[in-house]
């Protein structure tokens, strides 16, 4: 049964290849509308596929399948206003490994990205440098762009972007530089200043005062917390760990201020004290039983 299905599977797709060969894999209604090419290639599923006069078509939304199935003739040779480009014609996209597997050839227009230098009005700050990871072949030349949005616009309407010309001068292309290499203050800018930044934002924001701790210790224990807890290069796990610790260093810095307020004025018997007021004068003073007079602990 098992290969009774496969060969008929193969039959099937061997059907579909040869009656999808008037437009391949690309939109007509795109093409007959806008003259742009919509490739569906990466869609596997056949939601928005149509057969007429035994060929296969298969568009690219909902919308243009409605105006294929209503108006077919308008779509297809010889009612369509443009036919597919021959497949040498046509851009395809390319990976990193591929881009350097054809070294010695060299990307056009020096890795600028060619989609935003025309859109820029081919000025002087609108070039920018390709991503190798946004690479595009097309007439045999390789393109890289800013983008996926700037590579997927290429491959629309490639004609519009391909054939340009870089001006005489051009930025120079920048090498990367390793922070090692940088002196110390450099190093820090460059290396941790944003997240200081944002870790010494919160504290001032925060106004910490953990109990039993001076000022000074709260505010470099919770900086050092929001440190851990939001570091980039941890796993999840751990900061997810440091998460819960920063919040409990949180929480105790507002046993203070909350005790301080609920225990002003005259002594109030226990059935007139607020619900949480045990639960949180007995964390209070737990506290100051940790060794190292409360110390918090950061690892």
């Amino acid at each position: 049964m098992i290969k009774a299905v496969s060969t008929s599977m193969k039959y099937i797709q061997t059907y579909l290849d040869r009656i999808q060969r008037e437009f391949g894999q690309y939109c007509p209604v795109c093409m007959a509308l806008h003259y742009h090419l919509v490739d569906i290639s990466e869609t596997a599923a056949l939601t928005h596929a149509a057969e007429y006069r035994g060929h296969y078509f298969k568009m690219c939304d909902e919308n243009h399948l409605e105006m294929f199935l209503s108006t077919p003739d308008q779509f297809v040779t010889p009612g369509c206003p443009h036919t597919l480009p021959k497949p040498h014609l046509l851009p395809r996209k390319l990976t990193e490994v591929q881009v350097k597997n054809r070294f010695p050839q060299q990307v056009e227009m020096k890795g600028f990205c060619p989609v935003t230098y025309l859109d820029g009005k081919q000025r002087y700050e609108a070039l920018v440098r390709g991503k190798m990871e946004y690479a595009v072949e097309y007439r045999e030349r390789i393109y890289i762009f800013e983008t996926k949005e700037k590579r997927d616009k290429f491959m629309r309407t490639p004609e519009t972007y391909w054939a340009q010309k870089l001006p005489i001068k051009v930025p120079p292309l920048s090498e990367p530089v390793h922070l090692t290499s940088l002196p110390t203050l450099g190093y820090l800018e460059q290396g941790v200043a944003e997240a200081v930044i944002k870790a010494m934002t919160a504290a001032g924001c925060l106004k910490p005062k953990h109990p039993y701790l001076s000022l000074k210790r709260s505010a470099l224990s919770y900086v050092a917390l929001y440190l851990k807890a939001f570091n980039h290069k941890s796993t999840d796990s751990i900061r997810q760990m440091y998460k819960k610790k920063l919040a409990s260093f949180e929480e105790n810095c507002m046993l203070i201020p909350y005790l301080s307020t609920v225990m002003k004025g005259n002594y109030r018997p226990p059935s007139e004290r607020p619900i949480d007021f045990e639960f949180k004068l007995n964390r209070f003073l737990a506290l100051s039983d940790l060794p190292g007079a409360n110390a918090v602990q950061l690892d």
